[in-house]
Formats: C-alpha cells, structure tokens, sequence
C-alpha cells in the first residue's frame, strides 16, 4: 500500500486536535475527587446484609452452663422438612429413635403432618420443632398457608400455594401477615399436643429482610422457644440477645459435592471446628418413587441427595468419626436449658 506524505492543513488539524485531546484529559483529572465522593456517597445508600455482629457472649459459656467444660465441642444433629412426605417421615422417624440425629423441625403445613402427629404422640420426649415456613419450592409439589388467604395475600403465588423462592418473600411478604400465618403454624402443632423445643426457619426466608427478622424474634419470645441464629447473613441493623445465640454456627453440605464425597466433606469440616456450639443440618429421606416424583427436577437436595444425608447419618464409620473427635451431640431440649435467664430482647412485640 502506497503512504501519502501529509500536508500543511494535516498538521494544522493535528496541532488542534491534540490540543482539544489535553483538554479533555485535564477535565477528567480535575473531576475524579468529585466522582469519587459521589460514588462514596451513593454505596453508603445500599442497603447491605451482613454476616453476623459478634455474638454477646454468655459467661459462662453454653457448654460450661450444661455441665461441660468450656473448651467441650456439642453438635446438635438436626434433620429438616419433617412431615413433608412419607419418605422423609419414615427416615426422619428411624433416625430420631436410634440416636442418629438428635433434633428434627416439621413443616407444618405439609400434608405428612398428621403422622408426625401420631409420632410426636409415641414418643413424647423426641426433640421437635417448627421449621417455619413461607415458601413452597417444589415445582409440582406444592403446598399452601394455613390461614385464610383473604388475610395472607402477600404470602401467595398466582394460584394461591405459598410463593416458590425466599428471595420472593423478602420482596413482597408483609410482616403483619406473615405473624399471622406463623402464628397458626405454630398453633396447629401445640393443639396436636407436640411439645416443641424450638424455632427455625424454612430456607432462611426469615433472615431475608430486618421486618421478617423481628417476627422471628417476637416469635420465640412470645412463645419461649429459642431460634436459630447461628451464623445465618442477618439484616444490618438487627441486634441479636444472649439468649438468641445459643448455636455458633450452621453446618450444611453444599451444591456440587460428589457423592463418593459426601462423608469425607462432613467429617473435614466437622473435625475443623474449634470449642462451641453447632447445629449440623441434614436432609433426609428415601431415594424413592415418591421423593423422585416430588423433587424431580431438583438434583440439589432432592431425593438421592436425602438418601446420601440418611446413609451418612447411620453409617457405623460417622458415628465412630463423632465419638473419636470427641463430639458430644446433644437437642434443642438441652440447649434450651442454657438458654435460661439469660437476656431476651424487651421491645419485640408482634406486628398487627
């Protein structure tokens, strides 16, 4: 390609050019201490969510309160979902009575909740509570709010089942009809005659905003029943009381783990832990025709996945694991008693 010379007008509109380019430049520097303060002042309007404040620490510790010593390690092991179906009932129920979990929480407005009932009625000291629930996430296996919906409106998908993702009841549910429903699922299972001994909350939907947080906390006060906190991300602003903090942390296998892993990410993450209190979370069920049926499109804990956590719990060589760490399990029936006059937050009261 042949290069032409440039000419006298060239130089000229280069000249200027370069001259209206170093301009510009100058203009940009001086501005950024003005584009930085403003991009300062609107990330201080976001609202954030937080990992959790220090807990307020309990002198003496939980451990040391419950007659253990202070650098003790107490595991609660704690199954989900019960009264969801049968296959999780009859997994929850084996594992309950031969010691392989030592808690369990029941969504109530599940359509298994009456056996939990005739359960609950047999066994009387089982460790039980309510798993508080907002959403109903199965896809074809759906389930609605116990009040009248005309007084929950806010809780509803299109076809009237409670909403299907947490995320949605942070956006739309409003505080005074979300009391209400949990209220009545509360309700429900101490007129059945189930004696509880906690709260807790279905996919973290309570921890979504610092409005459902405050219900959650003038839930367990209103009741007497402690809540799990853990180290859940809570909404910046809320303070949490002693009595509030009883459990550390939230231990829970995660997405994408293989199952010729699954015990072996258990028992890494449990034998890390330092002295405390913790809650480790399992799913259970059988890898059956009604578990695949109700969570067909949800490998994440799904069927097969519940049959891994109900493999893992009853598994001889985990059990062995538990007691060779030293590990001492123990139920929200415990706790509780730590829990005692200890301090509870004075200004909750439930929104009407």
């Amino acid at each position: 390609m042949e290069r032409r010379g440039a000419s006298p007008g060239d130089h000229k509109r280069a000249k200027k050019t370069a001259m209206k380019s170093t301009q510009r430049k100058l203009a940009i520097f001086l501005s950024l201490p003005v584009l930085i303060a403003c991009a300062a002042g609107q990330a201080a309007k976001i609202p954030s969510q937080s990992a959790n404040p220090p807990l307020p620490p309990l002198r003496p510790t939980v451990q040391e309160r419950l007659g253990y010593p202070r650098n003790a390690r107490l595991l609660i092991i704690h199954a989900d979902d019960l009264g969801m179906s049968h296959s999780v009932n009859r997994a929850t129920f084996e594992a309950l009575d031969k010691g392989w979990i030592t808690s369990s929480s029941i969504l109530v407005p599940c359509p298994w909740f009456p056996e939990v009932v005739r359960f609950a009625q047999t066994h009387p000291n089982a460790d039980l509570g309510i798993h508080l629930a907002l959403n109903s996430e199965w896809t074809d296996y759906r389930w609605a709010p116990l009040s009248a919906k005309e007084r929950v409106p806010s809780l509803l998908d299109e076809q009237g089942y409670l909403v299907t993702d947490e995320t949605i009841v942070a956006k739309q549910a409003k505080a005074a009809e979300v009391s209400v429903e949990l209220q009545a699922q509360i309700d429900r299972a101490l007129k059945a005659g189930i004696h509880l001994s906690h709260l807790d909350t279905h996919m973290t939907a309570l921890v979504g905003s610092q409005e459902l947080f405050r219900v959650y906390q003038a839930l367990g006060s209103k009741y007497g029943l402690p809540i799990l906190v853990g180290d859940y991300k809570i909404p910046t602003g809320v303070t949490l009381a002693s009595s509030e903090s009883l459990v550390q942390q939230v231990i829970g296998i995660d997405p994408g783990i293989s199952p010729q892993n699954w015990a072996e990410w258990y028992e890494r993450t449990l034998a890390a832990l330092p002295p405390g209190v913790y809650e480790m979370i399992v799913h259970l069920a059988y890898d059956d025709e009604e578990m695949r049926g109700a969570t067909w499109d949800h490998p994440d804990w799904g069927a097969a996945w519940r049959q891994l956590d109900f493999n893992l719990v009853k598994s001889p060589d985990f059990q062995k694991f538990l007691r060779d760490q030293g590990f001492i399990l123990v139920s929200w029936k415990t706790l509780k008693r730590a829990g005692q006059n200890v301090t509870v937050p004075s200004d909750l009261g439930l929104p009407h």
